[in-house]
């Protein structure tokens, strides 16, 4: 192995500058054993680079060459297969897994010995060395010639150092003397030895000849050293004088201390008196104003303020450790605590006798409004009351108890006071409301079987005491189930709306009660706006955004100011405060809900079209107040009444629907246009106008879906179940009638229907006409349609002639039947029997009579044309023309 591993060297690493490290014989596990070798190899040029080299003999196997190489830092892995037990088989990862088996396990361990050295000694990334003993990778290769390649040339590439500059330049010099120096190594190194000798013995006579001078030193020193030892002398003696001194100093430090300490302690001591005293003395003005103040005035209401503050200033110190002992903080909390107290009660007294003042004052102005439909205004009491506001935020601070109950006082009190002026507001705005219905509609209606004290008997059991309206819904239900001629008389119904005038329908009347709705809720909104507004500011609750916001912004009592002192903790505003301000507003304001539903049945009972004027003011309201706030009293408030709109305005879209589905056709006259149709017409011609950019248009829709569905069923069911007048006349009339109603109002949701009345007329126009044509010309038209039925049979049209039924004589025997003056006669009894089916609003006539003219005109061209080709050559014609045709249409029109 050592003669293979020289000759690689000098063969193939030599010339490519690299040193050959580790071989070992290999042969492919699995395969036919080719043997060759593996080689691990570094350059001699720096950086060292790392190779395992595969070498393997030539074809011939008279010289070695180099088939592959791999970067040692290419290895991934090396995997021994086994550690406890000796196995000639290993792996190396390189990009792909090479599978080995080596000629013997010594070889084997000693190559992977190298590879780890290497790895351990030139690579950063570490392969990964897999069933390899710890002790092969730990311990050195035993003696041999794989220690010798694997080490020993590495430690003498450890141990060599280059030669500096100044090394080179002396090893040249000498050399340069010496010309044979590099032709004879051997004479030239006597030479050198000789050299040596010389300077080596001149060293020696040198070092002798300095004695005399060595002896002199010495005796130099001996002095030097006595000196040292005087000089000791006189520094321990100097040592002994500065101990008494040092002595004497360490006291006078000792005594500084003292005083330093003592000069600390007293400025601590001072300050912690400066700290009681700013913080924790009352003035006795401020204790003055607490225990007497007028709280009355503007000027005591200030001071007490000012008092308060200070005093929650006192309080509100956080001590420091300690301070809790002294006798004179405990007294001076004493004190506090008395005083608050003290003022706590007097300002809960004084504030309850306010609140009853001002409430004397407040009910005295209410008979102004009684008459009006105007609620009064609190602004002057919640000036007068704002006054107060810091002094409740103090109580709610310091007396949380007797905050609460100044707060269900005050809502107990405003709650009676609310509650008088909304229902004497609501009555008058029911009374407005019945009255205007009552005035508008009395004039108009002959028969109108209700009387005012039976109206105001009405409207007086659907706003009389709440407990009636909340306790059941008797009174409603009353009203609701009068006779037929009481619902005519109070609801513009679609049915009833058919059988009215459009007079009847009195616009301007409904305006009026759109006008006092809007009114009612235009004076609700600012009255609770303000009241949520001044309940937030007085009892310093959370501060709700509202409309009302800078209306009231003079007179805000603004926040209690107060310094910061160590300890002090704000009053967080937490969501409960939001709570208690809805809290407070449903408690005062419970009446407000009860009425508007209560208002809104009576609009409802008089009228249920006043559910679409209800819907967008209602749907309105809340979208303001909404943006407002969505969680406050009011938006809330609304949103439950607006439920109730839309309840009512669904009833009376489903109250239209059914009496659709009841209508009833009188059996002797002619049906004409259906009164719903007409109804739905005068129906969306006011929601158009009410719902005009209105936020609830898709609920109209939703209604124009239910409406317009029903109207198309009933038609037809009507049309189905006439009698008098004929089908396809129902249909033709009352859809052109929705058609054109349709096309005029541009109801973008109807487009489908508009194009499906459009239709429906059309197919029904052309029926009618082409069914009423049949009846003047009968037997002619008979004549043909067997004719007709004999070529659809498979008869030519030429052989039809033959038929004895049909034949030529037969044929001029019929057209004999109708001469001119019968067929006008017989278009002229059309014209009248057509008279008859339709009716005047629609004016169809002149259409149906031109639509029948165009049918008998093609009828006329068809029949010529059957007789030109069934009777070719017969000279056979009608016994009228075209021209008369138009002759008898004009003239019967123009006669009638």
């Amino acid at each position: 192995m050592t003669a293979i591993k020289h000759a690689l060297q000098r063969d193939i690493f030599t010339p490519n500058d690299e040193r050959l490290l580790s071989i070992v014989n290999v042969c492919k596990a699995g395969k036919k054993k080719k043997n060759c070798f593996l080689c691990a190899t570094v350059t001699t040029e720096r950086p060292v680079q790392v190779r395992v080299v595969k070498v393997k003999k030539s074809d011939k196997g008279d010289f070695y060459k180099r088939q592959m190489a791999w970067e040692l830092r290419d290895l991934a892995e090396v995997d021994a297969k086994d550690a406890s037990k000796e196995n000639p088989e290993f792996d190396l990862h390189f990009e792909k897994v090479y599978r080995w088996v080596a000629s013997s396990t010594a070889e084997k361990n000693s190559f992977i010995s190298c590879i780890w050295k290497l790895n351990q000694r030139y690579l950063r990334k570490k392969v990964d060395f897999v069933n390899v003993s710890s002790q092969l990778l730990e311990e050195s290769v035993p003696s041999g010639e794989s220690q010798s390649v694997a080490g020993g040339d590495e430690d003498a590439l450890d141990d060599y150092q280059e030669l500096n500059a100044r090394e080179e330049q002396d090893i040249e010099g000498m050399m340069e003397v010496c010309e044979y120096a590099i032709s004879n190594a051997e004479a030239f190194a006597e030479k050198l030895s000789r050299e040596l000798q010389v300077l080596d013995g001149a060293n020696i006579q040198s070092i002798m000849a300095s004695e005399k001078q060595v002896n002199i030193l010495m005796q130099l020193l001996d002095e030097a050293l006595s000196e040292v030892d005087t000089i000791e002398g006189k520094l321990s003696s100097y040592e002994e004088m500065l101990q008494s001194v040092k002595e004497q100093m360490d006291q006078i430090s000792q005594s500084n201390r003292l005083i330093q300490i003592s000069n600390t302690n007293n400025s601590k001591l001072l300050d912690e008196i400066q700290f009681l005293v700013n913080y924790m003395d009352l003035s006795k003005g401020h204790i003055r104003a607490l225990q007497e103040g007028d709280l009355s005035s503007p000027k005591g209401i200030e001071a007490c303020i000012n008092a308060a503050e200070a005093l929650l200033q006192c309080m509100s110190v956080a001590l420091r450790p300690g301070h809790d002992k002294l006798t004179a903080v405990k007294q001076q909390q004493h004190l506090f605590a008395d005083l608050r107290d003290t003022f706590a009660r007097r300002l809960a007294n004084h504030l309850n006798n306010v609140f009853v003042h001002q409430g004397h004052d407040q009910s005295s102005t209410l008979s102004q409004h009684t008459a009006e439909l105007t609620l009064p205004k609190h602004s002057p009491l919640h000036r007068d009351l704002l006054r107060y506001a810091k002094l409740m935020e103090w109580l709610k601070t310091t007396q949380r108890e007797k905050y609460e109950g100044l707060s269900r006082t005050y809502v107990d009190y405003m709650t009676r006071l609310y509650e008088r002026e909304i229902k004497d507001f609501f009555e008058v705005a029911k009374i407005k409301m019945a009255g205007t219905t009552k005035e508008g509609k009395a004039n108009k209606f002959a028969t109108l079987p209700r009387k005012e004290s039976a109206l105001k008997q009405d409207t007086e059991s659907l706003h009389g005491s709440s407990g009636k309206l909340t306790g059941s819904t008797s009174s409603l239900n009353k009203l609701a189930v009068q006779g037929s001629n009481s619902r005519r008389s109070q609801s513009s119904s679609l049915l009833d709306m058919g059988n009215m005038s459009a007079s009847d329908l009195d616009v301007a009347d409904r305006t009026k009660f759109d006008k006092i709705f809007e009114q009612v809720l235009s004076e609700l909104e600012p009255l609770c706006l303000a009241e949520q507004d001044f309940i937030s500011k007085f009892f310093k609750l959370q501060q709700l955004p509202t409309l009302a916001q800078g209306e009231l912004d003079d007179t805000d009592g603004g926040t209690l100011s107060r310094q910061t002192v160590p300890g002090e903790h704000r009053h967080s505003i937490t969501s409960n405060e939001k709570d208690m301000v809805r809290s407070m507003m449903t408690k005062i304001f419970h009446s407000i809900e009860m009425e508007l539903n209560s208002l809104i049945a009576l609009g409802d009972k008089i009228d249920s079209f006043h559910s679409l004027y209800m819907l967008v003011k209602m749907s309105h309201h809340v979208w303001t107040a909404q943006n407002v706030d969505p969680a406050s009293y009011l938006s809330t408030t609304l949103g439950n009444v607006l439920v109730t709109v839309k309840r009512n305005f669904d009833k009376c879209i489903f109250g239209q629907v059914r009496q659709m589905e009841e209508v009833k056709i009188s059996k002797k006259s002619k049906v004409g246009i259906l009164p719903f149709v007409t109804g739905f017409e005068e129906f969306a011609e006011l929601a158009e106008t009410i719902f005009r950019n209105a936020e609830r248009r898709g609920d109209l829709d939703k209604a124009y879906a239910k409406l317009i569905k029903a109207v198309f069923t009933n038609v037809e069911k009507v049309a189905n179940e006439s009698q008098k007048t004929p089908r396809d006349v129902v249909m033709m009339e009352n859809f052109h009638h929705i058609f054109s109603t349709l096309s005029h109002l541009k109801i973008s949701c109807l487009d489908t229907e508009r194009r499906e009345a459009k239709h429906k007329y059309n197919d029904h126009l052309q029926s009618y006409v082409i069914n009423s044509l049949g009846q003047p010309l009968e037997k002619l038209n008979h004549f043909f349609e067997g004719v007709e039925a004999r070529v659809a049979q498979g008869v030519r049209e030429e052989e039809v002639s033959y038929q004895l039924a049909f034949n030529k004589q037969e044929l001029r025997k019929v057209i004999k039947e109708y001469p001119g003056k019968e067929v006008k006669k017989g278009l002229d009894n059309l014209y009248k029997k057509v008279d008859k089916h339709l009716c005047e609003e629609e004016s169809l006539l002149q259409v149906v009579w031109h639509s029948m003219q165009d049918e008998f005109i093609r009828q006329y061209k068809h029949f010529e044309g059957l007789i030109g080709r069934c009777y070719p050559g017969s000279g056979i014609t009608m016994e009228f023309t075209i021209r008369d045709m138009l002759e008898y249409f004009s003239s019967i029109a123009q006669s009638h």
